[in-house]
């Protein structure tokens, strides 16, 4: 190909490309794709709402667990369950959530898992016993796969100007990475001034405003649909696949890596996932078509995205212990001191990353994004017993959160950039498969790398301790901290390695022969992706 005719390839999704998501004469293109949504913005507002009922979840139950535990006279055996029961169903059935709204249609799954995520809490909040609890719990997870999905990719096809979904995706994506902080602040206030149960109730208002401005406001376009036959053994294989994966975290940080039952849930989880390979490259209308994640860029987000979370995850755990444990922070003010992160996010997703981004490749927002929350990270393995809240706390986590939106935004959005509409749904599960995976592998395997930590620092000054034990078990505590933040600046740092390299779509909306431009060409491009850097 000549310098001349890469330089003519227009960019990724530009409108009338041919193939580009929205573009006339595409497969499973709107029918009106040249007229905006009038609602789009009061759409945004409810779709936004969903996510952050959903990213609250997954943290807010955290604070409320011990009262609950308690309360309902769950066993210490048994008290994971109130986790491991969400994070099953959720993780397990994401694809399958993904596949629903292609079929169903996005607006009408969306209302369904509002509807079914509210019932769900309500019978959580009202819980009577420990296995009327753990059910709601799982019965949450069912509909939350049903609801992540269907947001993002309602997201996606909603807004299709360049500049528009910069900053609705700067919107979501400062929702999806600091929604988890605001779940610590409002499960530690619940809790605290009102009662555990609350962390459930608290859902069914925020379901309720959603679904029924979803209902009257959001426009979905009929010709997006993927009307294929289910894949039925797509569906059986990815869901088995994917909850012994995530299972086997769980049990590997309760029982350790080496544990028979560890062992058994990876080697399982590795053969379904392989074999649900081979059935989707075969099979006429797959659960998960593999041109969505063959794609270098959507590949690259997905790992990049799933390493960060990971480290984030990581954080919120051992950042939570420290605060309440060492530092002795009540529920509340440990919530409150997650604010400059929250700050940060928000800053880094609605500043930085949604003004750049249709100004410079998203490679260039993702990377340094990456590498600065490193820095933040990096800070943070400085804790110690007396560590200033205001001198090492609070620029680690400004650094983090800035770092984290700024990369999450262009992250967010370029997973479902130039997808074909019909594919929408499943490539947005596929984020949130990522993030569920990432969240389970972080805080089993940072845990594990933590407590190793503490152990070996335990034996190594017990001798020197001068008979105070608990100074040294708060110190041993700290440094098994500090040891697993040291490999989430890694991997953070790996995520950023991988964006760089593997993510090489130009800036989105550029016009055809600007600096930047990424390219596609025909009706496949884009599963080809021809970067001007490349060839």
């Amino acid at each position: 190909m000549s310098k001349a005719a890469e330089k003519r390839l227009p960019a990724p999704g530009t409108p009338g490309t041919p193939g580009a998501a929205g573009a006339p004469g595409s497969p499973g293109a709107p029918e009106a794709s040249s007229a905006p949504d009038p609602g789009r913005w009061k759409a945004l507002v409810f779709i936004a709402l969903a996510q952050l009922m959903v990213v609250l979840d997954a943290t807010i139950v955290n604070i409320a667990l011990p009262s609950a535990q308690q309360d309902l006279g769950i066993s210490d055996g048994n008290k994971q369950w109130v986790i491991t029961a969400y994070a099953l169903a959720f993780g397990g059935l994401l694809l399958f959530g993904g596949r629903i709204a292609d079929l169903w249609g996005r607006k009408r799954t969306f209302v369904t898992g509002l509807i079914g995520f509210a019932a769900a809490s309500a019978i959580g909040g009202a819980a009577s016993g420990e296995a009327m609890l753990l059910g709601a719990r799982a019965l949450q997870g069912v509909f939350g796969a049903l609801l992540a999905p269907a947001a993002l990719s309602l997201l996606a096809v909603t807004f299709s100007d360049a500049k528009e979904r910069a900053k609705a995706f700067g919107i979501f994506g400062a929702i999806a990475g600091g929604g988890g902080a605001v779940g610590l602040i409002l499960g530690g206030f619940l809790t605290e001034y009102l009662d555990w149960r609350w962390t459930f109730f608290v859902n069914i208002p925020f379901a309720v405003v959603a679904a029924l401005g979803a209902y009257f406001v959001i426009r979905e376009p009929a010709a997006g649909r993927n009307r294929s036959a289910l894949d039925i053994p797509g569906v059986v294989l990815s869901t088995l696949g994917l909850v012994s994966l995530v299972y086997g975290f769980t049990r590997a940080e309760s029982d350790g890596w080496s544990h028979p039952v560890t062992v058994t849930l990876f080697v399982a989880a590795a053969l379904l996932l392989v074999l649900f390979t081979v059935v989707e490259s075969r099979v006429k209308a797959p659960l998960l078509p593999l041109r969505v994640v063959t794609n270098r860029n959507r590949a690259g987000v997905y790992l990049s995205l799933g390493l960060a979370i990971i480290a984030m995850f990581g954080l919120f755990l051992f950042l939570t212990y420290y605060l309440q444990v060492v530092q002795g922070y009540s529920p509340v003010r440990t919530g409150f001191a997650f604010l400059p992160m929250i700050a940060g996010m928000i800053t880094g997703s609605t500043q930085i990353g949604a003004r750049l981004m249709t100004r410079v490749p998203p490679r260039y927002l993702m990377g340094p994004g990456f590498l600065v929350a490193a820095v933040g990270m990096l800070l943070l393995t400085r804790l110690d017993l007396g560590s200033s809240y205001a001198g090492v706390i609070l620029p680690g986590q400004l650094l983090l959160g800035l770092g984290m939106g700024t990369a999450f935004m262009p992250a967010m959005s370029l997973a479902t950039f130039g997808i074909e509409p019909r594919d929408a749904g499943v490539a947005s599960a596929m984020v949130n498969t990522s993030q569920q995976v990432g969240g389970a592998i972080g805080t089993a395997l940072l845990n594990t790398i933590a407590a190793s930590a503490t152990t070996s620092y335990l034996a190594s000054h017990a001798a020197t301790a001068g008979g105070d034990a608990q100074l040294l078990q708060m110190r041993a505590l700290v440094a098994g901290f500090s040891s697993a933040i040291w490999w989430a600046v890694g991997i953070l740092t790996v995520a950023a390695a991988i964006a760089v390299t593997l993510i090489n779509t130009g800036r989105p909306g550029a016009a055809a022969g600007a600096p930047g431009a990424g390219g596609t060409q025909g009706a496949e491009a884009d599963e080809v992706q021809l970067p001007v850097a490349m060839h």
